[in-house]
């Protein structure tokens, strides 16, 4: 009875390793076989994507990156995008931090409700502040009128507006990470004469690091692939963001027919973002386990 018992337990234990042995394999060959397909059809040109879309390039057409680089603009968008994200990382990711450490180790009255009115934050759909988010930027006139001295004024408005939307994810995530940190350290430090502000500056934001980079790469992302908001209030052809700039590239293909310099395009915008996660993938994972094992 307890080998019938055991043959019984093994048998589960194999199949539960094998359904999730599966289920991994058919997510990466649905992530990795579309990533595939599109890097090869960039090398492509419009009649061969038409005549063979699931064939190899029979020739590697590298100008296909050259036309979607300088002739369709996104040079351009590409470093309008650049912008946009690291300034909005440059301020939130500070703004969050110290915003995140108050809530963690300084309760006041009222803060769980200022906490819980961030929160409600991330549960607030996009399309229902557009209109007046824009009439509410739209006020700001410098800022839209085509004479200001501001040289890209538009691209501050959006960084501003990037970082209000992205300030409830970071001080959420951060909040529960600071809140993981030993008080052992903080009350040595101002046992050893440290203020407030040089405690959080020297000590708790070094030891912040992994969630810090966390929340800076899913921001990041996320920011880099906004496109409603970029839509509002970007008003203009200089102003404009990489998906902008995609999107319009899409639209502009429908005329020219150059299918593979839109699959360049779409090649390029996925690169910083590949390279962003391959740099810093040991952290990520480190980070997602320690909080797993922690909660």
């Amino acid at each position: 009875m307890k080998q019938l018992v055991s043959v019984f337990g093994t048998s589960i234990g194999l199949a539960k390793k094998s359904l999730t042995f599966a289920f991994v394999a058919l997510f990466t060959v649905s992530v990795v076989l579309p990533l595939l397909w599109m890097i090869l059809t960039s090398f492509k040109t419009s009649p061969e994507i038409f005549a063979s879309p699931w064939g190899l390039p029979k020739s590697l057409h590298w100008e296909n990156y050259s036309n979607a680089w300088k002739s369709s603009g996104i040079a351009h968008y590409f470093l309008n995008s650049l912008i946009v994200t690291v300034a909005t990382l440059v301020v939130l990711i500070p703004i969050g931090a110290m915003a995140a450490y108050v809530f963690a180790r300084y309760p006041f009255p009222g803060s769980k409700f200022l906490f819980g009115a961030f929160l409600g934050g991330m549960m607030f759909p996009q399309f229902l502040v557009i209109v007046p988010l824009f009439s509410l930027v739209g006020s700001i006139q410098h800022l839209f009128d085509p004479q200001s001295k501001i040289v890209h004024a538009p691209l501050i408005t959006l960084t501003l507006v990037y970082i209000a939307y992205s300030l409830p994810f970071t001080i959420f995530v951060l909040t529960g990470f600071f809140q993981t940190l030993p008080k052992d350290l903080d009350e040595a430090a101002m046992i050893d004469g440290c203020s407030h502000s040089r405690t959080f500056w020297q000590v708790m934001l070094p030891l912040a690091r992994p969630g810090l980079i966390v929340v800076g790469i899913f921001n990041g992302i996320g920011l880099w692939n906004e496109y409603s908001l970029a839509l509002v209030l970007s008003n203009s052809e200089q102003n404009k963001t990489l998906p902008l700039g995609i999107a319009e590239l899409a639209n502009m293909m429908h005329y020219s027919g150059d299918w593979g310099a839109l699959f360049a395009g779409l090649v390029i915008v996925m690169v910083p973002v590949l390279i962003v996660y391959w740099i810093f993938r040991e952290k990520i994972h480190e980070t997602m386990l320690a909080g797993a094992i922690k909660g």
